[in-house]
């Protein structure tokens, strides 16, 4: 099937079929004319690419889970699983420090709201009260 077919039939864009393929998520054959030609696997394939994306995973971490759906091991298994739990991780501490910014904003509209049915509140005594 050609590009747009597999667009059609996975509901991922042509540009970023594209865009797989150049990140080396998705391979392949090409016509004497240069199009692209792709199997029914690859269906499958973009389902799993969308999968993983919707899983917050780059797709340079895509990359290298791959090897073990294209060549399954233990090896390659447990290399994916430490890779996941490594993406796993990164992603608590982004949540952390995001919960600990909401945390900061709320101080500080709790301050606005102390300040703001005082008579000439303003943002240098809301900013003073953090001092």
């Amino acid at each position: 099937m050609r590009i747009g077919e597999l667009a059609a039939r996975t509901g991922v864009s042509v540009r970023s079929l594209r865009y797989y393929e150049e990140q080396g998520l998705l391979t392949s054959a090409r016509s004497a004319g240069g199009q692209r030609h792709y199997t029914d696997a690859e269906v499958e394939r973009v389902a799993f690419i969308q999968h993983l994306y919707a899983a917050g995973l780059s797709s340079r971490t895509i990359v290298e889970l791959l090897p073990c759906v294209d060549s399954p091991s233990h090896d390659n298994s447990d290399a994916a699983m430490e890779r996941m739990a490594q993406e796993r991780d990164r992603l608590s501490a982004h949540i952390e420090k995001l919960q600990h910014t909401r945390d900061a904003l709320d101080a500080l509209m709790a301050a606005n709201q102390a300040h703001r049915d005082t008579p000439r509140a303003n943002c240098s005594a809301m900013a003073a009260s953090f001092v």
